[in-house]
């Protein structure tokens, strides 16, 4: 019972800094439900797959994707992102 708690307690709290972390760096363009295109721009990015999600962050933060222009923005938002943000960001974003 303990276990389960904790895997539970674990979950959540990963769920919860996932949210976070989309309000912090992604919401304010993309929508609260991931729903818009940001800066009228970019691609809706709600019901992308993790897997492309995590390609996509990966080609901003290496500087090797530039859909509709949007490098220059998104570049420095993904500079700071560790992989396992990206991943945590991308399992999040997912499941909008």
């Amino acid at each position: 019972m303990k276990k389960l708690l904790l895997v539970g307690l674990a979950t959540a709290t990963l769920c919860f800094a996932n949210g976070d972390l989309f309000k912090k760096e992604c919401a304010s363009c993309h929508g609260n439900n991931a729903e818009k295109k940001a800066l009228g721009k970019s691609e809706v990015i709600k019901g992308w797959s993790s897997a492309d999600i995590v390609t996509a962050l990966n080609g901003y933060k290496d500087g090797s994707r530039n859909v509709h222009g949007m490098l220059a923005v998104k570049k420095p938002i993904t500079a700071k992102l560790s992989d396992a943000d990206i991943k945590s960001l991308a399992d999040y974003i997912s499941k909008l």
